[in-house]
């Protein structure tokens, strides 16, 4: 707004106080071509996402650039020299390297075991897997549901992600059981297990009808779906996490000791839930100490050494 356009200040208005921003060098100044954002000015949308500095390339740029080589038809997971490793810097600034080159490819439909001595690198590749480490080089290549593409497979590299979208492909593609499960205080155990329906955009009673159904099934008591998880036993806990994680239809689900707190009768419903999941051709990628589970489940392994690579 030009000067001559200036409103006059009138009793009503607002004196400016000490409290208001000031602008300073670094703030743009408008010019007449700027254009003047309304209350009906459109809002981005995520299938227009705006690329900012800090996210140059889109899920869409980043699925084109690249296609895993000589890769099967009916394999949804490839990961390709992947290096991981630690530096202790309050240790002396000590390098441990615990993955080193490791190569694995996971098919719709099966499940691989990860196998081998405690501190081997069994978790350091689970977490990589779902992208809480970022891994020192190599790539970990999943097909992905792309939104922006039409629901299209896409094959993504998740070391290549930006944050934004390694949360999108939580939310579609990659599920994850852990062995504890962190809760907010207050939360109920059924809003707390339909979270990864709501956030995809299904009705609150599908969802909830979805989880109870879960529930039933896991033998988790009736009398508990409304209080908070941060009170139940570890077995129970452990149910409502199993409950979170299947009640969406994730292609790729990633198990860290899913029956660890279990009774035999609940351990054994787990088993038979993982496997329907399977025959329907999702891919399993777990730990599993007990082997009754692994072999029930699993059709081959993956074998940690000392010095894994």
């Amino acid at each position: 707004m030009s000067p001559a356009q200036s409103p006059v200040p009138s009793p009503q208005s607002p004196i400016p106080t000490p409290q208001s921003p000031i602008p300073t060098p670094q703030s743009p100044i408008p010019t007449p071509h700027s254009p003047i954002p309304t209350p009906h000015s459109p809002l981005p949308t995520p299938q227009s996402p705006l690329p900012t500095p800090q996210s140059p390339v889109t899920m869409q740029s980043l699925t084109v650039n690249h296609h895993p080589a000589n890769i099967s038809p009916n394999t949804v997971l490839q990961v390709e020299n992947l290096r991981k490793g630690f530096t202790l810097h309050q240790q002396g600034s000590v390098s441990l390297s615990v993955l080193q080159g490791l190569f694995l490819s996971v098919n719709a439909g099966e499940c691989v075991a990860l196998s081998g001595p405690s501190g081997s690198g069994k978790s350091t590749l689970m977490r990589c897997l779902y992208g809480n480490y970022r891994a020192d080089s190599g790539s970990i290549w999943v097909k992905h549901v792309c939104v922006a593409s039409g629901r299209e497979e896409n094959w993504v590299d998740l070391c290549q992600l930006q944050p934004h979208e390694l949360l999108a492909v939580r939310q579609k593609t990659i599920g994850y059981v852990s062995q504890f499960l962190r809760v907010i205080p207050r939360v109920p155990a059924l809003e707390v297990a339909a979270e990864p329906l709501l956030e995809l955009g299904v009705k609150t009673e599908v969802a909830f009808d979805k989880v109870k159904e879960l529930f039933h099934r896991l033998n988790l008591p009736e009398r508990l779906w409304k209080l908070s998880p941060t009170t139940f036993s570890g077995g129970e806990k452990q149910r409502v996490n199993i409950a979170r994680a299947l009640c969406v239809n994730y292609p790729i689900l990633l198990l860290d000791e899913p029956t660890s707190a279990l009774d035999t009768t609940n351990r054994q419903v787990v088993i038979e839930l993982l496997a329907e999941h399977k025959t329907a051709g999702c891919a399993l990628v777990g730990i599993f100490h007990d082997e009754e589970v692994q072999m029930q489940l699993s059709n081959r392994q993956l074998i940690f050494g000392k010095d894994n690579g």
